[in-house]
């Protein structure tokens, strides 16, 4: 299922400023490999929130290959502290070229491995977490994510509206049911102020209180 029409989708993407050459290059990558990553859209809309909340500490949960990171970095300008996780050894080689090739000048950090067992490592406070992670982890990060962020400060989650599964099936799978559960969580939470946009494949915005 489309979350929006793809026409609307794809009017919203050309009336955009055209890409720098990095981020050109890693939108050709991720379509050749059919590999996921947040796209313009959504990208734009996470550099805004950095501008928007003066963020100057951000950890990101399932970095890939470093695309929703550029955006974050480069809204970052130099101040401010970065922190990269990815299970992949690769991608993790690769988003470091890429911030670097393009220039990003905030303070970043890369861990490799599970994003899970890496929180329980960090020290906070967070001004943004941004969750990208497997789906069927998104209830158990957003426990444990929301004690490292600021008040005031934003929990973020990727493929909260997953194609759509998240309304057809009657028997969903695992992904699903996790996704379905990280959506319950983040609006039941008296912790948190929460709202999910319909933006590509829906994306949750939660305020700590």
């Amino acid at each position: 299922m489309d979350i929006t029409a793809p026409a609307i989708e794809d009017y919203l993407i050309n009336i955009t400023p055209r890409r720098d050459p990095i981020l050109a290059e890693m939108e050709a990558r991720a379509k050749a490999l059919n590999f996921p990553i947040v796209g313009p859209l959504v990208g734009r809309l996470l550099h805004q929130l950095v501008r928007l909340t003066g963020a100057q500490r951000i950890l990101e949960l399932g970095s890939g290959f470093g695309y929703s990171a550029y955006w974050f970095g480069r809204a970052l300008e130099g101040s401010g502290e970065m922190i990269l996780t990815e299970l992949s050894e690769e991608n993790l080689t690769l988003a470091k070229d890429f911030l670097h090739r393009g220039e990003v000048t905030c303070q970043v950090q890369y861990f490799q491995g599970g994003a899970l067992e890496i929180l329980q490592k960090l020290e906070g406070p967070f001004d943004i977490i941004f969750n990208d992670v497997h789906k069927d982890q998104y209830p158990e990060v957003f426990r444990k994510a929301g004690s490292l962020l600021v008040q005031g400060g934003l929990f973020i989650s990727d493929n909260v509206l997953w194609h759509g599964q998240v309304v057809e099936q009657e028997d969903p799978d695992e992904n699903t049911r996790a996704i379905l559960e990280h959506n319950r969580l983040i609006f039941d939470s008296p912790e948190f102020d929460s709202s999910i946009m319909p933006v590509r494949d829906g994306i949750s915005l939660s305020v700590k209180k």
